[in-house]
């Protein structure tokens, strides 16, 4: 008895692990983005960071679908000031023209068919002039919450109430 449990048990996570949902990135060609760090470690981290936001979409796509992401571009909120002595260029946010902006390709599919693809320009002109949920010692803040904007309205728009 105790193996039938073990089994199905089996059966049943490798069913779900099958039907959950799950968003892939790729970056092409991240050293010719507009706007990343120039040291490449720093851009390692940067990547890094906007994949990790990137792995928080799974819990909310439906079981069974995929995003596929392709990054073309990047170009993140402010503009980058060199420091002198050699030490971190210093990320400057005027509010000006300085909005954040990513360019990337999109493929959404459910079990294996695609549902949508396309490009997409996003670009965030009221950057600092709207509420944030993100905490202000997010680096990413202002491209996460424009990403989240095209993520509601394109990949899981919301149903209209009744």
């Amino acid at each position: 008895m105790r193996g039938i449990k073990s089994s199905l048990l089996a059966v049943a996570l490798l069913a779900s692990g099958a039907a959950s949902a799950q968003v892939s990135v790729s970056y092409t060609k991240p050293e010719d983005f507009a706007d990343v760090p120039r040291n490449a470690i720093d851009r390692e981290r940067v990547l890094k960071d906007f994949s990790t936001y990137f792995n928080t979409w799974n819990a909310r796509l439906p079981a069974g679908q995929t995003l596929k992401l392709e990054v073309l571009d990047i170009d993140l909120a402010g503009r980058m000031w060199p420091r002198r002595n050699g030490g971190e260029d210093i990320r400057v946010l005027n509010d000006g023209a300085d909005w954040p902006r990513m360019r990337l390709h999109y493929t959404l599919e459910q079990n294996g068919q695609p549902l949508r693809s396309g490009d997409a320009d996003l670009s965030n002109m009221s950057y600092m002039q709207r509420i944030n949920r993100y905490w202000e010692t997010d680096t990413l803040r202002y491209e996460k919450q424009m990403l989240d904007e095209w993520f509601d309205k394109t990949i899981v728009p919301k149903v209209a109430a009744r």
